[in-house]
């Protein structure tokens, strides 16, 4: 591979890295919303995005490697990404109605539990941490499906520095406009009252996320 030919692909990586982010919602209204639900600052709010945009990004490239060395052809890879897609957007779908019964289970009960040192709810500190892991998890199987290719085509010529650069540049440009969005949409978000909507935040998180799920499913986004 040329350096011209790498400082190309590297382009398109950052070009279909940024395209691939924006048009798919699984990638930034989960965050966006069980922020606003959980009133997250923001600061945590993009640890979280963070963290699941590298898991997002280098899984892929992980299956990628492994399928090289196994001396898997593309499209061998690009059903198994597929799959991984599949799994993903059904689990997102999942996540979502779980969370919004769990919503409107909290908005009809209230907080009628035992309560931890410091005043923290159980149920609220459980939530907590199984949320951040659902959606960890949910993004660790989602598939970067256009950086198979991209990957591919340095690595069967074993230009391992190829497939770093474009991995990087990749998953650089993707959880930047990942973490932008969210940031301005949070930030966006912090000025609207929900006084009207409070009791149902977590219900109406949850049917999002669902949605968001189902269009990907339905549209492929």
């Amino acid at each position: 591979m040329t350096e011209t030919s790498l400082v190309i692909l590297i382009w398109t990586a950052v070009s279909i890295g940024f395209l691939h982010t924006i048009i798919g919602p699984d990638h930034y209204l989960p965050f966006i919303v069980i922020s606003k639900a959980r009133n997250w600052s923001i600061s945590k709010t993009l640890l979280i995005t963070i963290a699941c945009g590298i898991g997002h990004v280098f899984s892929s490239v992980l299956i990628g490697i492994v399928g090289i060395a196994l001396g898997s052809a593309l499209g061998s890879l690009t059903t198994i990404e597929k799959i991984r897609g599949d799994i993903a957007s059904y689990a997102l779908i999942a996540f979502g109605t779980i969370y919004a019964l769990w919503g409107l289970w909290r908005a009809r009960y209230g907080h009628g539990h035992r309560h931890l040192p410091g005043g923290k709810h159980i149920d609220e500190t459980s939530a907590k941490s199984v949320t951040f892991w659902a959606l960890f998890i949910i993004f660790v199987l989602g598939p970067c499906e256009p950086l198979i290719p991209l990957v591919m085509f340095p690595a069967v010529e074993h230009n391992w520095h190829g497939v770093i650069m474009v991995t990087l540049f990749f998953g650089l440009v993707t959880i930047t406009t990942m973490s932008t969005i969210v940031f301005l949409s949070v930030k966006g978000l912090a000025s609207i009252r929900t006084n009207l909507l409070e009791k149902y935040i977590h219900a109406l998180a949850g049917s999002i996320i669902a949605i968001s799920g189902i269009s990907i499913k339905l549209f492929g986004l």
